[in-house]
């Protein structure tokens, strides 16, 4: 009999819950069985195998981001025979052009990648730095913490983007295809012009925003997103040929063309303008490195393996952290446990490993992170026993204590930046088993509303702690000269028991993404639901003390009456931001989904 969270309210989750006397069932068995009943998944076929891809991988190949004119940019790539990091790249580069609001050229981003035939996963961390001269009292001015929304906008915002050098970093280490012809399909819609989608649209026409952003007061950007004064309207076409021209650059001289010259010119003086301009120079941009990293990865007890980016990224951290909480707390195989009891654990999970993340995460060139602690399998057995009560705050855990060491939770103050949603995540699998998952940011919406090249540029330093100190400590998270700001981005992928690519997932949401991607991958390994089922169960976010529950899709308002009932204080939220796209490797195809919340699609190479 298959074991999978029952639905609550008809909704929420999927099937019964085990009776007592039901023997153990394994996720790896969940997982198969939802795999026949799918309806859902999209088969793949190539029209040329050997052309296409290893004769030894059959599933298929896939593209799920954000926007069906990026999906179908990395599926043309893999035709030609490129692998994921080539379309990784086509697709990103669309995205720049036609949702700028949430990444682009002018950001960062963490990408995870597999390499089937050296069996080898490797992160690239483009993430943002701070400039060298940046110290902790960046977003310190008269003496005063800076608001949100002024830091936002303001130059001290902008970190040296690592976008660009991501690109390049990973197709040298890993791309097929030519370098040149992957910018082509972005390039080829700037320069004819992309039809405005309802995304955007509404997201210019929006009071709300246009009253804290600077798009339609910077004559730059007011002359591109709201012509005449008035904003870009649904189905309306725009060119870009200022985007054009940097995508030619780099493509014909990598990138030199944008870290040097008249394009990194162009970039300092925009992040140096007021209003509180920001202290980026030439030599800033001319020294940004990616880092290459090993994947922060755990195993848990079903023999599934996690793998995600390491710090300054959350991934590997929180993503193991709350699976292997999860495992630890929930109701026992010869339980008769009710659905609330499966909620109540997802929720607890999530409370302990965000209060963790959010005290020891941080640049861990910079400052010690203990990330392989926080997920030793010790430190959860001995974090699981502090689950809060509902009504209590929610502080971190001590692994130092945990594991017989030293104490190290009080090296930090509390931390409690807020990360705003600005964000988008692909995930591919090309027709050789390779994949890639990457979240890629300008941080919150249209960045810092400040423009170069034809690109948006980010605001990521505001994901430092603006408050360099708290309670007489330093926070792990302030910032300082070239460090990278913490990131929630959790771009994962997942091994099953026998070591197989299993799923490829992530979403954009600022702080939410940890728990948007959590949810997938409960939704997936532990409650049996196909992908798009998976996606598509609304959004509970335990951070703190205050659980927000996306009331307005199904299950979700059953959601926030069953954790009212237990006691915990809710916060019923609307219009929720998350863009999770998700690839499962089923036993003869590949199961796509995107969020419904967004405009994405999955789509198979056919």
């Amino acid at each position: 009999m298959k074991h999978s969270l029952p639905l609550l309210a008809a909704a929420l989750l999927m099937t019964a819950c085990t009776a007592a006397n039901d023997p153990p069932t394994s996720a790896a068995d969940a997982a198969r069985e939802a795999a026949d009943k799918a309806v859902a998944s999209l088969p793949a076929e190539t029209s040329d195998p050997e052309s296409l891809g290893d004769l030894s991988w059959t599933k298929g190949a896939m593209v799920a981001a954000a926007d069906p004119r990026a999906v179908e940019a990395g599926l043309e790539i893999l035709r030609q025979g490129g692998n994921a990091i080539d379309a990784a790249i086509a697709v990103h580069a669309v995205l720049g052009l036609v949702e700028p609001q949430s990444s682009g050229l002018g950001g960062g981003a963490f990408m995870v990648y597999y390499d089937r035939a050296k069996d080898e996963i490797t992160v690239f961390d483009g993430r943002e730095t701070a400039p060298a001269a940046a110290t902790r009292d960046l977003f310190i001015k008269d003496g005063q913490v800076m608001d949100f929304v002024p830091a936002w906008q303001s130059g001290r915002s902008v970190g040296v983007p690592g976008q660009v050098a991501l690109y390049k970093t990973a197709h040298d280490a890993a791309g097929q295809a030519d370098w040149a012809s992957l910018f082509q399909p972005a390039i080829k819609l700037a320069e004819d012009g992309w039809v405005v989608s309802p995304r955007i649209a509404d997201l210019l026409a929006n009071e709300r925003l246009r009253a804290a952003v600077r798009l339609d007061d910077n004559p730059v950007t007011a002359a591109y997103f709201y012509p005449d004064g008035a904003p870009l309207q649904v189905g309306d076409t725009r060119t870009n040929p200022d985007y054009a021209a940097t995508l030619k650059a780099v493509a014909a001289e990598g990138p030199s063309a944008f870290y040097k010259g008249a394009l990194a010119e162009a970039i300092v003086e925009a992040v140096q303008e007021g209003p509180d301009g920001g202290s980026m120079t030439l030599d800033d941009l001319a020294n940004y490195e990616v880092k290459v990293r090993p994947a922060l990865c755990g195993v848990l007890q079903t023999g599934y393996k996690l793998c995600s980016a390491p710090p300054p990224s959350s991934g590997g951290v929180a993503q193991n952290e709350i699976m292997g909480l999860y495992e630890l707390l929930k109701p026992g195989p010869n339980v008769k446990a009710t659905p609330e009891a499966f909620l109540k654990t997802f929720v607890d999970a999530q409370r302990l490993a965000y209060a963790d993340r959010d005290h020891y995460v941080a640049d861990a060139d910079v400052v010690p992170v203990p990330a392989a602690d926080l997920i030793n399998p010790d430190y959860l057995k001995a974090r699981s026993a502090q689950v809060f009560e509902p009504n209590e705050h929610a502080v971190p855990g001590d692994p130092g204590v945990a594991l017989g060491r030293d104490p190290i939770r009080p090296m930090w103050g509390e931390d409690a930046t807020e990360h705003a949603p600005g964000t988008t995540h692909i995930s591919i699998i090309d027709a050789d088993g390779n994949a890639v998952s990457m979240t890629t940011t300008v941080e919150a919406a249209f960045g810092s509303s400040r423009m170069a090249g034809g690109f948006l540029l980010n605001n990521q330093l505001t994901d430092f702690s603006r408050q360099p100190e708290m309670g007489g400590k330093p926070v792990a998270n302030a910032p300082a000269g070239g460090k990278r700001p913490r990131s929630s981005m959790s771009p994962t992928l997942v091994f099953d028991p026998d070591g197989d690519l299993f799923m490829v997932t992530g979403s954009p949401g600022g702080n939410s993404i940890v728990a948007y991607v959590a949810k997938t991958l409960v939704g997936v390994l532990e409650w049996g639901h196909t992908a798009q089922e998976a996606v598509d169960l609304p959004n509970i976010i335990a951070r703190g003390d205050t659980i927000g529950v996306e009331v307005d899709r199904d299950g979700g308002p059953q959601a926030a009456e069953a954790l009212r009932d237990m006691g915990y204080t809710v916060e019923e939220r609307t219009g929720e931001n998350s863009g999770l796209h998700v690839i499962v490797v089923r036993d003869d195809h590949l199961e796509g989904a995107a969020d419904p919340r967004r405009e994405g699609i999955a789509k198979a190479l056919e």
